[in-house]
């Protein structure tokens, strides 16, 4: 039958425990959820300055929906880009200091836009091994195009300048995430970028997990590193996140802004987020950029937690930022946590390979300026005890 071989792949993916399931919220995201009857303490989502339900901003999208109707109707090219879009797009070039910047629906199309519309033939991408899914998918997409791919070490800079100083590529593009997602450390964005200007690189950096949350006023990694919005530098920066709503942006100078809407393909052939989107998250940019009270509040949650972990068997990775991540390292083990957890009121999501290589299977605690001082204390409590 024309699903044998299906059922036989899935039956592999459970018998390894990797079988991946939804869980269905009978509540807004926020610091608490509802699933099943049950009401926990949410560390699974990354709501990291607790905007997704920001009272506010959801009324700004009610009113924008009104005003402006249910959808775009079609691609930004075509007759999609209303005044909320361009209004929006100029908001977060002002707010991220480089001249331009495109809005897509997803972090991933927007990633998909702009390394395989850079790198073609006689070309060569350069890509962290750790990178996310998408800049992965876009790397392949690079690889169609002709372009040679290479990926090195994690963090790994000389290794890069090695591969980077041996290429006789055309044109070069580096490509990495700034906060890295299972993992929650930083890229050496400086080292990179200085290796970027010593061999004339383009530098892709995806900041889903930095905007919003480090830097002054949370303008994100490059801030945060006092990086300037270099002519080499392409950023992207996802507004689901810290934002709390949805969709994507791409930071760049006037002239590459210009040929990813003339050729990024993703962007091209993609109908337009509704333009109650763009009215919400004008809102929450507003909220980000006078947000320093929510990302103290987060840190220092994150300080409470790592503090109180510190004397745990497992191990809990050196990361600065929301992500927290416990290695568990078997796959079943990590799933009984998080299921003991569950037991206990509180949500710790278990991520397991391919997320992660094999044998760090960990919990994922992501951590919130919704949560409070007592909701740490009640999580470092339990994983002493469970662990």
């Amino acid at each position: 039958m024309i699903e044998d071989r299906l059922n036989t792949e899935l039956a592999e993916i459970a018998s390894a425990g990797l079988t991946r399931r939804r869980r269905v919220l009978e509540t807004p995201c926020g610091r608490m959820a509802t699933v099943d009857g049950t009401n926990l303490l949410n560390f699974a989502s990354n709501d990291y300055l607790g905007l997704a339900g920001n009272a506010d901003i959801a009324r700004v999208l009610a009113d924008g929906a009104l005003q402006w109707g249910a959808g775009s109707g079609a691609s930004h090219l075509v007759s999609g880009h209303l005044v909320p879009h361009e209004v929006l797009e100029k908001e977060i070039a002002d707010f991220t200091g480089f001249p331009r910047t495109l809005t897509f629906s997803t972090g991933y199309l927007a990633n998909l836009a702009v390394t395989p519309t850079l790198a073609g033939r006689g070309d060569a991408v350069f890509a962290d091994k750790l990178n996310h899914a998408s800049l992965i998918d876009a790397m392949q997409l690079a690889k169609a195009n002709g372009a040679e791919v290479q990926r090195y070490p994690h963090n790994d800079v000389a290794a890069l300048e090695k591969m980077l100083a041996a290429s006789t590529a055309a044109h070069k593009i580096i490509v990495t995430d700034a906060v890295f997602s299972m993992d929650g450390d930083l890229a050496p964005l400086p080292l990179i970028f200085a290796l970027a200007e010593r061999y004339d690189a383009w530098l892709v950096i995806d900041d889903a997990h930095g905007f919003g949350v480090l830097g002054p006023h949370g303008k994100g990694s490059l801030g945060h590193f006092n990086l300037p919005a270099s002519p080499r530098i392409l950023l992207m920066g996802t507004l689901g996140k810290a934002a709390g709503v949805g969709g994507a942006f791409v930071a760049g100078s006037e002239t590459a802004i210009e040929y990813l809407l003339q050729k990024g393909r993703s962007y091209i052939f993609t109908t337009a987020q509704p333009p109650a989107i763009a009215c919400a998250l004008a809102k929450s940019l507003q909220l980000i950029r006078d947000g320093d009270a929510l990302r103290a509040n987060l840190m220092a949650c994150i300080g409470q937690l790592r503090e109180g972990l510190a004397g745990l068997p497992l191990k809990l990775l050196p990361s600065p930022t929301a992500i927290q991540p416990l290695i568990v390292g078997d796959n079943d083990a990590a799933v009984a946590l998080s299921k003991a957890l569950w037991e206990r009121g509180m949500w710790v999501p278990a991520i397991r390979p391919p997320t992660v290589p094999k044998g760090t299977a960990r919990l994922r605690i992501s951590v919130s300026a919704a949560h409070t001082e007592a909701d740490i204390a009640q999580l470092i409590a339990a994983l002493k005890e469970l662990a």
